[in-house]
């Protein structure tokens, strides 16, 4: 979308500014940034799609430095952007103009992990993979797995809702989070890091800040309800012959593995086609070329029990003609070699050209129609690729040119969003609103719920400064 005008209200940084944030930081040669080139990387975004132009990034060490940054921008107006591990897909984690970059990349550490709940307690920079890992030396494992674990930050994660591939069997982080610490913009620190399953005690504030995209709160510290880690996992990529076959072995893989199942994601022929061609090591894993593929992986403990339900789907698919060809890893290599097929669509997008990325919440018996239309609309001007969450209705549409295209663009939206309202869908599963969607919330929400959406924002960001002209549209 266009870049909206800089808002007036907001000041303009100087010299002071920058000299009382150095007297509020305990170590200020690390965590005040004013040099060009040490801001470039934070002033954009992964895919150099959005750029700002800050002349300060700021990489607090405590809650309380974080406490006293914010209530110094609200009493100056100054506008703040907060950052985690700047792996977001629309605008939402980078400068839109000249706002000060709050990143929480030095506030990493791990406060707490209880082995008899599994509630693990940790700061919001964080990254995802690291506290996976960390959880594996003592049997359990993250709640959530994403193509960006590497770089992602636990605080992001929770500000942006992320989904990942595994929502189908741990749920949404509504559900895992169970406790944050979150700094207003006033620098009121607000902590409910109880870590308890239960707490019946009125309305639950920290659902509030989950999925808003720091622009209600700055989230700190998360505590978060993690599962024992599965003493054994199968992955397996079968061919179908069609979107109605992948919905028919999604409905026999419920079935027939039930509380094993972890994940159940799809790519079609394009999105495997386009990754072969960016990506040299990449192979397709399968004998010969596939309409549809699926990626169906188990979590449990019994690998001897796991083995025989994963066998059984196999054997009654493949007798029934739905599954004509499949690969079962055998080993850590070919578990990694499957899954870096699923995730790494988007880099291969992005080594391809411009990328015009759509995430959508689609009825499943209609995911697929979206991704048809679009790419008879667009016919040989754009190369068109589908995958995503069949488990949670999750579409991952993208379109690649050589270079940005407006007639491709002008094609492609409002199209996308106007047929996925229709639908009855949501313009945005898990990625996020930022400053991409923005404006077409409506697409998803009545009017009514983004006028309480202002309410609550004006409620606890009164002055407006926090990750301004996001999320909300503008009035």
């Amino acid at each position: 979308m266009e870049k909206p005008p800089r808002d007036a209200r907001y000041a303009k940084l100087e010299e002071r500014d920058v000299q009382h944030f150095r007297s509020i930081v305990a170590d200020p040669q690390a965590s005040v940034v004013t040099d060009p080139d040490a801001l470039a990387p934070l002033n954009e975004d992964w895919l150099h799609k959005y750029r700002g132009y800050s002349k300060l990034g700021l990489q607090p060490r405590t809650v309380e430095e974080v406490a006293r940054i914010l209530k110094y921008c609200n009493e100056r107006k100054l506008a703040v952007v907060p950052q985690g591990g700047n792996t977001g897909l629309v605008g939402g984690s980078v400068p839109v103009h000249d706002e000060i970059i709050l990143s929480m990349s030095k506030m990493n550490k791990v406060l707490s992990f209880d082995p008899v709940s599994g509630v693990l307690t940790c700061e919001a920079g964080c990254v995802l993979q690291t506290l996976d890992e960390y959880l594996e030396e003592k049997g359990f494992t993250m709640p959530l797995d994403l193509g960006a674990k590497g770089s992602c930050h636990i605080g992001g994660n929770v500000a942006t809702n992320a989904g990942g591939v595994r929502f189908l069997r741990y749920g949404s982080l509504h559900g895992n989070v169970l406790g944050l610490q979150v700094v207003l913009p006033d620098g009121t620190i607000l902590d409910s890091l109880n870590g308890l399953r239960k707490d019946n005690t009125g309305y639950d504030l920290k659902q509030l800040f989950i999925g808003s995209e720091g622009s209600l709160g700055v989230i700190t510290a998360v505590s978060l309800l993690t599962p024992a880690r599965p003493k054994s996992v199968n992955v397996a990529v079968l061919s179908v012959p069609s979107f109605e076959a992948v919905q028919k072995a999604f409905v026999e893989v419920k079935q027939d593995l039930g509380e094993i199942l972890s994940a159940f994601e799809f790519w079609d022929r394009q999105s495997m086609e386009l990754e072969m061609q960016q990506l040299p090591h990449i192979r397709d894993p399968l004998s010969s070329p596939s309409p549809f593929y699926i990626l169906v992986e188990t979590h449990g403990s019994n690998e001897a029990h796991d083995t025989e339900k994963l066998n059984g789907f196999l054997e009654r698919a493949m007798g029934e003609g739905l599954v004509t060809d499949g690969t079962v890893a055998q080993d850590t290599t070919q578990f990694r070699a499957l899954w870096q097929i699923r995730e790494s669509f988007a880099e291969a997008g992005s080594k391809a050209g411009f990328n015009y990325k759509y995430d959508l919440s689609i009825p499943i018996n209609k995911m697929y129609d979206l991704a048809t239309e679009v790419r008879e609309r667009l016919g040989d001007k754009a190369q068109t690729i589908a995958y995503g969450h069949v488990g949670d209705s999750n579409l991952h549409l993208n379109m690649v040119t050589p270079k940005y295209d407006a007639e491709v663009h002008g094609l492609i939206e409002p199209f996308v969003y106007e047929w996925t309202s229709k639908q009855g869908g949501s313009i945005s599963a898990e990625h996020g609103l930022g400053l991409m969607k923005r404006d077409c919330l409506h697409y998803s929400k009545p009017e009514q719920a983004i006028r309480y959406m202002r309410v609550i924002k004006e409620t606890f960001d009164p002055q407006l400064i926090l990750n301004p002209y996001k999320v909300i549209p503008l009035q």
